[in-house]
């Protein structure tokens, strides 16, 4: 999970990681390890 943005958009990923634990998703900090990599922008205006 990369962030980028506004702290509300931090919040954002912090429960979207949560959310995929929940699930039994495996989070990892190795881009070479992941399957796949979720980029979450700030989109508030």
């Amino acid at each position: 999970m990369i962030s980028l943005g506004c702290p509300k958009n931090l919040v954002d990923s912090e429960i979207m990681l949560g959310e995929l634990g929940r699930r039994g998703y495996e989070v990892v900090n190795d881009l070479d390890g992941a399957d796949t990599v979720v980029v979450n922008t700030c989109a508030f205006i």
